[in-house]
């Protein structure tokens, strides 16, 4: 399936930004300036193996991949050479 082009990914960020915005405009009265100060909370990390976890099959599909190829160019090199 292939990803979304980086148009899509452009529009979908405005639009996403835009909603944002106006729905900070719309909130009623100032905000304190405890509210105003606070850091950020960072999102939680996610854990890295379910995130990414159809990688480590992709690189062993890939490397028997390579392997093959690489033994048979030296296979035929004894065969031509």
């Amino acid at each position: 399936m292939p990803k979304k082009s980086r148009r899509t990914k452009a529009k979908h960020r405005a639009a996403v930004a835009k909603a944002v915005q106006e729905r900070h405009s719309q909130q009623s009265g100032p905000l304190s300036a405890e509210m105003q100060s606070a850091p950020r909370v960072s999102p939680k990390v996610q854990d890295l193996a379910s995130r990414y976890q159809y990688v480590m099959p992709e690189v062993k599909r890939i490397g028997i991949i390579a392997g093959s190829i690489i033994l048979i160019l030296i296979i035929l090199s004894f065969v031509l050479g």
